[in-house]
C-alpha cells in the first residue's frame, strides 16, 4: 500500500515547462485578440466620427440654404406689401379699392403656396442630403455584419 500511496501524490507526470509554454501561448493569443479588437474598435470610431462630421457639414449647408431662402420669401412678401400699400395710397373708388385688394389677395395666396412649395422641396432636399452619410455607414455597416 505504500507504493500506491507514494504513486497518487508524485509529481513526476508534472512538466513545469509545458506549463509555462501553454501559458505564453494563452497569453500571446489573448494579446493579439485585443490587438485586433482595438483596431477594429479605432477603425469604426475613425468611420463614426467621419460620418457625424460629414452630417454636420450637410446640415449646416443645408440650414443655410432654408434660411437664405426663407429670407427670400420674407422680401418679396414685404415688396409686394409695400407695393399694395403704394397703390391704396392712389385709390379714387371703393370699387377700385375692392379690386386692389381682392388682386393683391390673390397674388398673395399665389406666392404664398410657390413659396410652401419651394420650402419644401428644399427641406426635402436637405433632408435626404443630411441623411445620406449616415444611411450610406449603415449599410456597410450592415455589408460587414453579413459577411462577417
Amino acid at each position: 500500500m505504500a507504493a500506491k500511496t507514494a504513486d497518487v501524490f508524485s509529481f513526476s507526470t508534472f512538466d513545469p515547462s509545458k506549463l509555462q509554454e501553454s501559458f505564453r501561448d494563452y497569453a500571446e493569443k489573448g494579446a493579439a485578440q485585443s490587438k485586433e479588437a482595438y483596431a477594429k474598435m479605432k477603425s469604426a470610431t475613425e468611420e463614426a466620427t467621419k460620418t457625424v462630421e460629414a452630417t454636420m457639414q450637410t446640415a449646416q449647408a443645408g440650414s443655410v440654404e432654408l434660411g437664405l431662402k426663407a429670407i427670400d420669401a420674407m422680401r418679396t412678401n414685404a415688396e409686394m406689401s409695400l407695393s399694395h400699400m403704394e397703390a391704396l395710397m392712389g385709390v379714387k373708388s371703393i370699387s377700385e379699392f375692392v379690386e386692389l385688394q381682392s388682386n393683391f389677395f390673390r397674388k398673395q395666396a399665389e406666392t404664398t403656396v410657390s413659396q410652401a412649395k419651394m420650402m419644401q422641396e428644399t427641406t426635402k432636399k436637405v433632408v435626404e442630403t443630411t441623411a445620406q452619410p449616415g444611411k450610406k455607414a449603415a449599410e456597410k455597416a450592415m455589408a460587414s455584419m453579413k459577411s462577417a
